[in-house]
């Protein structure tokens, strides 16, 4: 997520009623609807979708804002503005969550590829094939860039690391390494 979805997210009525109603002390869905004044479908509707995204978050039986969440976006707004190297950052090549195309130069590319994997990953999860595929299409959806290429350079960089189909972020290995991987090392090639 980035600052720019949550900011898209919160610019429906609703979903920024709820969230007041909660960071104001309402921690069950019932007393979300009475503080809100909204309606009890509009009210859970968007509930559900601020829980999804994370910005509410349940612990036992009591709702309450994801403070810390919300602090690491809005310290992520200055660097995803400006890129990790300054000099132009990312906006030529990112619209809000979409990555719209790759920088030619390697360390600008890599820069933008791990700004894109931290907002849709998470450092030491192992992810199937078919999850980051979706994650990934969601970035490049109307972009110049397919997700298929994005997921090998993010392999080749060594910013996602891959075995038997299970991907991490990061070099370190994911799961056992597989009958390729392991012949590939016994020769001394990696």
């Amino acid at each position: 997520m980035t600052p720019e979805t949550v900011v898209r997210l919160l610019a429906e009525p609703d979903r920024l009623r709820v969230l007041g109603a909660v960071a104001l002390g309402a921690v069950t869905p019932d007393a979300v609807v009475a503080a809100s004044g909204l309606g009890a479908k509009a009210a859970l509707v968007a509930l559900r979708r601020l829980r999804e995204q994370e910005l509410l978050v349940e612990e036992g039986d009591v709702l309450r804002v994801d403070y810390d969440r919300l602090r690491g976006l809005a310290r992520g707004t200055s660097s995803a503005a400006t890129g990790a190297g300054g000099a132009g950052g990312f906006r030529p090549f990112l619209r809000g969550d979409r990555l719209v195309s790759l920088p030619a130069h390697q360390g600008r590319r890599r820069d933008v590829l791990c700004h894109v994997a931290e907002r849709c990953f998470t450092a030491g999860v192992d992810y199937p094939e078919k999850t980051v595929d979706e994650q990934l299409r969601a970035w490049c959806d109307g972009g110049e860039v397919d997700h298929v290429t994005v997921r090998r350079y993010l392999i080749d960089l060594r910013i996602l690391s891959r075995a038997d189909g299970v991907y991490r972020l990061g070099p370190e290995p994911a799961g056992e390494p597989g009958p390729a991987e392991r012949h590939v090392r016994a020769m001394g090639l990696s």
